[in-house]
């Protein structure tokens, strides 16, 4: 069942906290100069039975979300440009409809792995399409690797997620991914520990019910800790160009702008991170 041919959902109160990133690039597509253009983001909103002016999205997540996805979106095509027959996972998938955006070609086998509830959720939304397999479980059980061939090279994306993990689980998944398959990459967003300290505090003081756990402060930690990883591209997202036109808007907040990504501390608050193995 395609979201076009089903009635509208509706969702329990809890299942409210997976629709502020899909809100956010339906928004974006809906403006005359989209950043993502997700038609299917928008697809699905028009297909939940919610009042979408409700949720409390963050100041600005009509741009930082979608250009978010964008990136990880180039990382993705590049990676499957290099690697036509290769392996996708993307990790903590929410509803996020990369797969769709990407159309991958036939000989990429695509994972998109969450809770079960989530993966419920994906399937009243999106339809099936050949060489894609979504799995229902906690990234952090290993368990779900068992059932996944690791013939071909792998691309890893994790956005949104690895912050949410505690430290030991997220080595050991990384670990794991690196052992099974013979290459490949693992992309994700890392905060700072301040900037995980910070939204832990704002999460509180609105009332969500979100756990930040896991700060990166320097992305080569992760390299001895899991010793096939190399850090190839490490990108301070508060500083892309792309964000920083888009935010700029008028003399005053330009500068503004430019004052703060002069600080090496606002620059290391959310970092987009790319590692490669062997």
């Amino acid at each position: 069942m395609t979201a076009m041919e089903a009635k509208k959902i509706r969702l329990t109160k809890e299942k409210e906290t997976y629709l502020h990133t899909l809100y956010g690039k339906a928004l974006d597509a809906a403006v005359e100069k989209p950043i993502l253009g997700d038609h299917f983001a928008a697809d699905a909103v028009a297909h939940i039975d919610f009042d979408f002016r409700e949720l409390k999205l963050p100041n600005g997540g009509e741009i930082t979300l979608p250009l978010r996805a964008l990136h990880f979106d180039q990382w993705t095509r590049a990676f499957i440009a290099a690697n036509p027959e290769c392996t996708v996972l993307h990790l903590g998938c929410g509803l996020d409809t990369r797969v769709y955006r990407i159309d991958p070609g036939p000989q990429v086998r695509w994972f998109d792995v969450d809770f079960p509830d989530v993966i419920a959720l994906r399937k009243q939304l999106y339809p099936e399409r050949d060489g894609y397999h979504q799995i229902d479980s906690s990234v952090t059980d290993l368990t779900w690797l068992d059932a996944i061939p690791g013939a071909t090279p792998v691309f890893v994306v994790g956005e949104g997620l690895v912050m949410y993990l505690r430290e030991q689980d997220g080595i050991a998944l990384f670990r794991r991914i690196t052992e099974q398959f013979p290459s490949g990459q693992i992309a994700f967003d890392g905060y700072s520990s301040g900037m995980v300290n910070m939204l832990s505090r704002f999460a509180t003081i609105r009332g969500w019910k979100i756990e930040l756990v896991w700060g990166i402060n320097d992305p080569h930690d992760l390299e001895k800790q899991v010793p096939k990883l190399h850090l190839v591209e490490n990108v301070p997202f508060l500083a892309m160009p792309s964000l920083l036109s888009r935010r700029s808007k008028n003399a005053f907040s330009q500068a503004m702008n430019g004052v703060m990504i002069a600080l090496p501390f606002y620059r290391k608050l959310v970092r987009h991170l790319r590692y490669a193995f062997p």
